[in-house]
């Protein structure tokens, strides 16, 4: 799994690795094959939607804190 981010923490987990870092676009990758990772997801797991459990991305990011591109915002 991959995101991009505007900015992100001096020390990342391990799960999640600085790919590329270009113009202010930073693309993180993640390990979602590691146990920490599973850990946390199962922690910030919730009902999104009636019947839906998963994991805001903007639950994901705060908890890394990681500012996430915005892919709605219009330039």
């Amino acid at each position: 799994m991959k995101l991009y981010a505007t900015s992100i923490p001096q020390a990342l987990p391990i799960w999640a690795t600085v790919i590329s870092n270009d113009a202010g676009l930073i693309e993180v990758e993640i390990n979602d094959q590691d146990p920490g990772f599973h850990s946390m997801i199962e922690e910030l797991s919730t009902e999104i939607q009636p019947g839906v459990i998963g994991v805001k991305a903007s639950d994901l990011c705060q908890i890394l804190s990681i500012e996430m591109v915005d892919s709605n915002e219009e330039n």
